[in-house]
């Protein structure tokens, strides 16, 4: 009998002609993730990078993620499977204007959300991310004055969570999650009375005073699956959909409609496909280029951040 043959088995193939490993945001289509050999969020998937030793990188995810693999990898070859996988807050973080803030502003520590261009991360003290962004702004010195950027709303989040008075932040936002309507939320705690809420911190703080939990990606899939609760309704991403099922398929998730597209996708992850995935991979392409001197200066911030426990 005859077997038809997919394109999931021609991407497992040329994974393994390359020496390829494919990296997974939580975000993406859930049949990328049954492929990825690692699927995470942003930190986990930066120390997956740092971690790896073959010949090419495959990201699957925004291109602000396939910079970090490269600075942390510059001699491997990473490659995306669509170029144009954005990011709103690292569209609304021009390096410009952080250069003109440090040349004013000397003092400031430059704490960078990792949704930011390599560029900004070069001109950064240290990186964070939504799970480690408060142990980050603890690592500083209290008397030191900070500027977090690009997210507003989990600026404010760590602001205070900290207590940290001296810290500005940066006015970007995310296209997702800062879309979600406080409305929505309640609508949804009517409809399902039982379910527990979990928000990402870079929603608008009217959705974070509503959630049972307040964490990363990685953080809201873990603790939904621990909890005995039988009932979600998840502030995030609907990629993570993949994930918790997997993880715990007896319960069930809710996802909010954000007020963008009227759903909880990001346009920018779900540019990535199969198709283009298998592409890259057989053409190499796209690439991600950076110059040694780039390489040098950002992965001095995403070190630092790597190190903060």
């Amino acid at each position: 009998m005859l077997t038809t043959r997919t394109i999931a088995d021609d991407i497992l193939e040329l994974k393994e002609q390359r020496k390829a490993i494919v990296l997974a945001h939580h975000y993406q289509d859930s049949e990328i993730q049954e492929l990825a050999d690692s699927v995470g969020d942003s930190l986990e998937l930066a120390r997956r990078a740092k971690q790896f030793d073959g010949d090419v990188i495959a990201f699957c995810g925004v291109w602000f993620m396939a910079e970090t693999a490269k600075v942390l990898n510059p001699s491997k070859k990473v490659i995306v499977p669509d170029r144009e996988a954005g990011c709103s807050l690292v569209d609304s973080c021009p390096v410009e204007q952080v250069r003109e803030f440090k040349k004013r502003n000397p003092e400031y520590a430059i704490v960078s959300y990792i949704n930011t261009s390599v560029e900004v991360k070069a001109e950064s003290d240290i990186l964070c991310t939504s799970r480690n962004a408060v142990a980050v702004v603890n690592s500083i010195p209290a008397e030191q004055p900070i500027l977090f950027l690009p997210d507003i709303n989990l600026g404010n989040y760590v602001k205070k969570q900290t207590g940290r008075e001296n810290m500005k932040i940066w006015q970007g936002a995310c296209i997702v999650h800062a879309t979600f309507p406080a409305r929505r939320v309640v609508a949804a705690r009517t409809e399902h009375p039982d379910a527990l809420v979990a928000a990402h911190p870079e929603c608008p703080p009217d959705v974070l005073r509503m959630a049972d939990f307040i964490g990363s990606t990685s953080a809201i899939i873990d603790w939904c699956v621990h909890q005995s609760s039988q009932e979600f309704i998840v502030m995030t991403e609907s990629g993570v959909s993949h994930s918790l099922h997997r993880l715990a398929p007896e319960k069930k998730f809710y996802f909010v409609a954000n007020e963008n597209c009227n759903c909880s996708e990001c346009p920018y992850m779900r540019k990535n496909t199969l198709p283009k995935l298998l592409a890259c991979l057989e053409n190499l392409e796209p690439t991600v280029e950076l110059a040694p001197g780039i390489i040098e200066r950002a992965r001095v911030p995403i070190e630092r951040m790597l190190q903060v426990k």
